[in-house]
């Protein structure tokens, strides 16, 4: 007799929580309904923005060349954030960018020999619409990636290269999605 009565209640409270369920699910459309042409779109996604997708107005910003080899790993992962391999079209923008790069010495023992170091790499950026060398956009980036420290020099380079890398490649995501948000709102 309890178990029937709890069947009875599961069954009631299982019907309560579907048409609540409906009820939520017929608001959200309702709301999302007006967000169309002047609405929440996604950046990323295949609707048009402008003629184009945001992915294809990112393609078509030019890098500038960035000295050094945390520079040119910058560069070449944005590029291919930025086009994914692919034919790049007419630059519409160029981006400028200046870095500067330090290291930070952490868990210091008490022989004075540090056991962790950072890797800093800031930046300075400025997007440059070709037609009339207007900067667009400005701004500064800063990526940060921890090494340890060992007894081998070796160990030590390829720690230190392996999070210069590490830093590019944040820093270069950073700067496709501020870019990006850019270009998909711009005229």
């Amino acid at each position: 007799m309890i178990e029937a009565r709890r069947n009875e209640t599961d069954g009631r409270s299982g019907t309560r929580t579907w048409r609540a369920l409906g009820g939520l699910v017929l608001l959200g459309g309702v709301l999302l309904g007006g967000c169309g042409d002047g609405g929440f779109r996604p950046m990323y996604g295949g609707a048009a923005i402008g003629g184009a997708a945001a992915s294809e107005k990112l393609a078509q910003v030019d890098i500038s060349t960035i000295p050094g080899r945390v520079g040119q790993q910058l560069r070449n992962e944005f590029i291919y954030q930025a086009t994914g391999g692919g034919a790049r079209p007419e630059p519409v923008y160029r981006l400028e960018i200046a870095v500067r790069e330090s290291v930070t010495s952490t868990l210091i023992d008490q022989a004075g020999d540090s056991r962790g170091q950072v890797y800093n790499l800031d930046a300075a950026f400025k997007l440059v619409r070709i037609a009339d060398s207007q900067v667009v956009m400005e701004g500064k980036s800063y990526s940060r990636a921890a090494f340890d420290r060992f007894s081998s020099i070796y160990s030590n380079v390829r720690a230190r290269e392996e999070a210069e890398t590490r830093a590019a490649k944040t820093m270069a995501e950073e700067l496709r999605t501020r870019i990006s948000a850019y270009v998909a709102t711009a005229a």
